[in-house]
This record gives structure tokens, sequence and C-alpha cells, in this order.
């Protein structure tokens, strides 16, 4: 059984953002940034193909900067 596989290649083992073919012409989606975030930068496939996971997580993000202003703000301000 004859396979295409080069499992020599340094780069198959190493992290995905050290790779000669990432990134190079076309931009990363979200789920792919925060699948490279949660990984440290190993796999941008982890959280799959569905772009709502990585809106989810933006979301949650910027949700959880927001209410952290408005409760820095509020709690400041009365006391």
């Amino acid at each position: 059984m004859a396979t295409d596989f080069d499992f020599s290649n340094k780069e198959l083992f190493g992290p995905v953002v050290f790779r000669p073919g990432f990134n190079q012409a076309e931009a990363i989606n979200a789920n792919q940034a925060w699948s490279l975030f949660f990984t440290a930068g190993q796999e941008d496939k982890k959280l799959g193909f569905n772009v709502e996971a990585g809106r989810l997580f933006t979301n949650l993000l910027a949700a959880t900067a927001v209410s952290g202003i408005l409760g820095a703000a509020i709690f400041t301000s009365v006391g």
C-alpha cells in the first residue's frame, strides 16, 4: 500500500502558526483564531468548521469586558 504522507517533515509536528503554508494570503476566521488561542497555536481546526462557535466566544469576551467596565464605573462612583 502506497501513501503520500511525509511524516519526516518537521513542520508537520510543529505549531500551525509556524508552518510555511499558514496564513500566506487568506485571512483566518474567528473560529480558527479562538482554536489557535485555546490550543496555544498548535491547531486551528479544533473547534471545527462552524463559525458560530467563534462568534460565541467573541461575544462572550465582549460581554465580559463591557460588564466589567460598567460594573467598575457603577460601583466606584457609588462609594
